[in-house]
């Protein structure tokens, strides 16, 4: 062999041991030292709920559809039972503040949080259902031990991460993984903007952290896909510690959230909306309503705008513009970009709070709960249509009607309505209270009649006719 050759040849087998070199201290030998740091702050959480229901005090069942099955309805009792959830959470500070997710403990009676083997009481300071995210706080005189939030916007994707959590109530579980993507929106809250990971989560990991390698937190880990519930098939995704921390500030300081507002309602701006609108690239966020005394209506913006900044940050799509808003500070001024008769034209306004506006009270305002009336002849329950539900509905406030409550499936009405329908005409009478579905159904049952003509309005508001024919 020529001496060129050789020395080409020892050239190549040092490259290949410096780029193997360079490989191997990209991967972690082993998460031993990082697992045995991180482990004391992440707690399992045990929740338990009350769920009443109705107990047949008779050894015995009848199918649906028997003469029996009503006969005996009336011997049916209330009774009371608990139902009991796991979900894991982690300490942010020494005096044993905890952060897990929102649907770990919502509706909870007791919370029990357990550090090793030792099990505390802890209560609710603040919860936000929007993103899924709450706070709670161990009531304890003793000292934990806690992370930190890191910076969940250097995250990239192809870096390690370590996921700790209480999977299927088994106790503290380490798995560990990569970043698969960012940004992703999977329909599940209102601001998605989740990390998507390989590391296997499963039920029960809900509220606990993702580290990175540096034992820092960086995603709070949310939710799953995992068709017909087989467990963890490499795709989950967590709230990015960007996004969460400011939420938790929020609760811990004042016990609920303060989201910035701007009172629009909004839609995708499509290829076709652009270039009517003479835009480039389809983008932005199409306006499709104003909200009555809103920042945006007292700053001109109309309907039919495209916003494309919101305060320095460029639109690119519909969904931008929602997380932007809500992680604005309430009551800053605030300039906005907008798209009008193929012109760009700057609006100033002072951006409001979400949780003050209509909408959101409207929303979240507990429904009166209107007396349940069963129709025996419709073989349906029902109730008035309430002034609440009118409001958050945002149907016409004149509309008078009964919501279907429930429907036997025996009733013939079963075949045309569902749950939430309402009913505002029977055979072409206004029906505006449950007295008056009660008449009018009787008339026509003892008339004779063999087919019934319904006006009525679905779960989408949307109005419709139908007809069944009655057995």
């Amino acid at each position: 062999m020529s001496t060129f050759k050789k020395i080409t040849l020892k050239l190549f087998v040092l490259l290949i041991l410096f780029n193997g070199n360079l490989y191997a201290k990209q991967i972690p030998n082993s998460f031993a030292d990082l697992a045995e740091k991180l482990m004391p702050s992440v707690v399992n959480i045990s929740t338990t709920q009350t769920i009443k229901t109705q107990a047949n005090p008779f050894p015995f069942q009848f199918p649906p559809g028997s003469p029996f099955e009503d006969m005996f309805k009336e011997f049916e009792r209330p009774t009371e039972r608990k139902a009991t959830s796991l979900g894991s959470g982690f300490i942010i500070d020494k005096d044993g503040t905890i952060v897990t997710n929102n649907h770990v403990i919502a509706n909870a009676d007791d919370i029990i949080v357990k550090i090793d083997s030792k099990e505390y009481e802890a209560k609710v300071i603040g919860s936000d259902p929007y993103a899924d995210l709450a706070v709670l706080k161990i009531d304890s005189s003793s000292k934990f031990t806690s992370v930190e939030f890191g910076n969940s916007d250097k995250a990239r994707v192809g870096d390690w991460v370590v996921a700790i959590g209480n999977p299927f109530g088994l106790g503290g579980t380490v798995t560990s993984g990569i970043i698969s993507a960012r940004n992703r929106d999977i329909n599940l809250t209102r601001y998605d903007d989740f990390i998507q990971t390989d590391a296997s989560i499963n039920q029960g990991n809900s509220g606990g952290p993702l580290f990175n390698l540096e034992g820092k937190v960086i995603g709070i880990n949310t939710a799953i896909i995992a068709p017909g519930q087989s467990g963890s098939i490499g795709i989950g995704f967590a709230i990015p510690s960007n996004v969460a921390s400011n939420i938790i500030s929020q609760l811990i300081k004042y016990g609920e959230t303060k989201r910035g507002w701007l009172g629009v309602r909004i839609q995708e701006v499509t290829k076709e909306i652009a270039e009517v609108q003479n835009l480039d690239t389809p983008k932005g966020a199409l306006v499709a309503g104003v909200s009555q005394n809103s920042p945006a209506e007292k700053a001109g913006i109309e309907p039919g705008d495209i916003i494309l900044e919101f305060d320095g940050n460029e639109i690119n799509t519909m969904r931008n513009l929602p997380k932007i808003v809500a992680n604005t500070k309430v009551g800053k001024n605030v300039s906005v970009k907008i798209w009008r008769n193929k012109k760009s034209i700057n609006k100033k306004l002072v951006l409001g709070r979400l949780e003050s506006s209509k909408e959101f009270i409207a929303e979240n305002k507990p429904a009166k709960k209107n007396k349940e009336v069963e129709i025996e002849d419709l073989k349906i329950t029902v109730s008035n249509l309430s002034s609440d539900e009118i409001e958050k509905r945002k149907l016409d406030v004149n509309l008078k009607g009964v919501i279907v409550v429930d429907i036997s499936p025996r009733s013939s009405l079963s075949k045309l309505l569902t749950p939430g329908d309402i009913i505002v005409e029977l055979q072409k009478k206004p029906i505006k209270d449950t007295e008056d579905l009660k008449k009018v159904a009787k008339q026509i049952i003892s008339n004779g009649k063999k087919t019934i003509l319904i006006r009525f309005i679905n779960r989408n508001n949307q109005p419709s006719y139908g007809t069944v024919k009655i057995k």
